[in-house]
C-alpha cells in the first residue's frame, strides 16, 4: 500500500515538471525566470519610452507630427477611462489604463510584425511577452488588485456588501465572479496572441515573401483589438468596483 502511494506521488511530481516548449532561463536568487520574455519586454518598453520622449521633448501650442499623434493617443486613452469609470473619477486611473493598453499593444505588435520564432537562441525562442501565460496572468492580477483597491478606497469595508447583492444567496456566485475575471482576461489575450504568432510563423516558413503580408496586417488589427478589449474591461471593472453600495 505504501509503495503504491509513493508511486502515485512520484507520478504527480513527474507531471509537474513537464513543460510545453523550451525556455531560456535566468537564475535570480532562488528563482528561475523566462529570459526571452524579459528580452522582448525590455525592447517594447524601450521603444515606448523613446517615442514618449521624442513626442514630448519640444511641446508647442500648435502640435505637429509626433506631438499631434501623442495628444490624439492621450485623448483616446482618456476617453476609455472616462467612459468606463466616470467623468468625475477617471483621471487618477488614466496612467494605469494607458500603461496597460500601450504595453499590450506594443507586445502584440511585436509578435505580429516580427517572426521571433525564426531567431534562434541557445535555449528557447523569442516571442511576444503576451505570448507567455505568465505575463498575461500577471497583467490580469494587476487589474484585479486595482479594482479591489478602487472599491475599498471609495467605499471602505462597505465594498464587500456587493457580494450579497441583490440577495445573500448569490454570495458564492459573486465571489466566483472575481476569480473568473482575471482568468478570462489572461486566457483570452494569451490564446489570441499565441494563435496569431503561430499563423505568421507558419506562413513565413512556407512562403517567405508576399503571402504572409495580409496575415500580418490582419494580425496587427487583431492585436490592437485585444489591447483595446483588455484595457476597456480593466477600466470597466474599476468603474464597477467604485460604484456606491446599492448603485447599479
Amino acid at each position: 500500500m505504501y509503495q503504491k502511494e509513493v508511486e502515485h506521488i512520484s507520478s504527480f511530481t513527474f507531471m509537474s515538471t513537464i513543460e510545453v516548449g523550451k525556455h531560456l532561463y535566468w537564475t535570480i536568487g532562488s528563482y528561475k525566470v523566462h529570459g526571452q520574455v524579459f528580452i522582448v519586454s525590455w525592447l517594447v518598453i524601450s521603444i515606448l519610452l523613446i517615442l514618449a520622449f521624442l513626442g514630448t521633448r519640444n511641446l508647442s501650442r500648435v502640435p505637429e507630427k509626433l506631438q499631434n499623434f501623442m495628444e490624439f493617443l492621450l485623448e483616446f486613452l482618456q476617453d476609455i477611462a472616462k467612459n468606463q469609470i466616470g467623468e468625475h473619477e477617471y483621471r487618477p486611473w488614466v496612467p494605469y489604463i494607458a500603461t496597460i493598453f500601450l504595453f499590450i499593444l506594443g507586445s502584440n505588435w511585436s509578435g505580429a510584425l516580427i517572426p521571433w520564432k525564426l531567431i534562434h537562441l541557445p535555449e528557447g525562442e523569442l516571442a511576444a511577452p503576451t505570448n507567455d501565460i505568465n505575463t498575461t496572468v500577471a497583467l490580469s492580477l494587476l487589474t484585479s488588485a486595482s479594482y479591489f483597491y478602487a472599491g475599498l478606497s471609495r467605499n471602505g469595508i462597505g465594498y464587500f456588501a456587493r457580494y450579497i447583492e441583490p440577495t445573500p444567496v448569490l454570495l458564492p456566485i459573486n465571489i466566483l465572479e472575481d476569480f473568473t475575471k482575471p482568468l478570462s482576461l489572461s486566457f483570452r489575450l494569451f490564446g489570441n496572441v499565441l494563435a496569431d504568432e503561430l499563423v505568421v510563423s507558419v506562413f513565413t516558413l512556407l512562403v517567405p515573401i508576399l503571402i504572409p503580408l495580409p496575415v500580418m496586417i490582419l494580425g496587427l488589427f487583431a492585436s490592437s483589438i485585444q489591447a483595446l478589449i483588455f484595457s476597456t474591461l480593466s477600466a470597466a471593472y474599476i468603474g464597477e468596483a467604485m460604484e456606491g453600495h446599492g448603485e447599479h
